[in-house]
């Protein structure tokens, strides 16, 4: 297993594998045959970047059992998803600021990231395993009441693709099954969300799989799976912790 992450030291974009609290810092291409430097530096000496830089962020809607039963959701056939956009992805440590256009509720959602290691179209699920670098935390920030404000189109890009509304990170951990994972939300130290990967309609490989078949990913492109029940509102000065054993701690103000 290793976690790997994006920096900024010194003035200058670097990656890395963080142990503990030193980073390696590495050189290459992150997704392929990456080579480990002898430099190494404090993570209190950098400042975190998103730890891939995505072209896109694909995010599905509905993809647990928990959460249709609760709203009474018919199980889709396939993938529900939306785009956030790049502009909208930001580190752990960054705040999430509340847009100027918009004043209604502002909701987290603490999900698990697939991280996408190769260029990957038409993959079967069989192969999709190849084709993922490893796995991340999320929060896919929501302007809640955007989505159905006009009643002739649901507004779910622009709903989510606000600056600030895309934190990832802080790292993407390698070697995990993800199926044995869980997701944990927290909101000033309050427990909001507890559940398990396993309960997912579509599993992470099986949507790396579909979703390849309608658009090319690209390395470093993160599939954030959807959330289950507990997603809730933000209050201004919160902060808003997303934690999956094994991979770490996504850790955001809201303002």
């Amino acid at each position: 297993m290793a976690h790997w992450l994006r920096f900024e030291h010194a003035g200058v974009a670097k990656f890395g594998t963080l142990q503990g609290d030193t980073v390696t810092v590495h050189e290459g291409d992150m997704y392929a045959a990456p080579k480990a430097t002898t430099q190494t530096v404090s993570l209190a000496q950098v400042k975190l970047l998103p730890p891939t830089a995505a072209s896109k962020m694909v995010a599905l809607w509905n993809n647990f059992h928990a959460m249709a039963a609760k709203f009474k959701l018919s199980i889709p056939e396939e993938p529900l998803y939306l785009i956030k956009s790049p502009s909208s992805f930001m580190a752990s440590g960054e705040t999430i600021r509340r847009p100027r256009s918009y004043q209604g509720r502002v909701v987290f959602e603490g999900e698990i990231g697939v991280v996408i290691g190769k260029r990957c179209k038409e993959v079967s699920e069989s192969e999709a395993a190849d084709y993922v670098f490893g796995y991340t935390c999320v929060n896919d920030v929501t302007a809640f009441e955007l989505i159905n404000k006009d009643s002739s189109f649901a507004q779910w890009t622009r709903a989510k693709s606000f600056d600030t509304f895309g934190p990832f990170g802080p790292v993407v951990a390698t070697g995990l099954d993800p199926m044995t994972l869980s997701i944990k939300t927290t909101v000033n130290g309050e427990e909001r969300q507890n559940y398990p990967v396993s309960d997912m309609i579509f599993p992470p490989l099986r949507l790396v799989s579909m979703i390849s078949q309608d658009l090319t990913l690209l390395p470093g492109d993160v599939i954030t799976c959807g959330t289950s029940i507990g997603a809730g509102s933000l209050k201004p000065d919160s902060t808003v912790d997303v934690t999956i054993d094994g991979i770490g701690r996504l850790t955001n103000r809201f303002e």
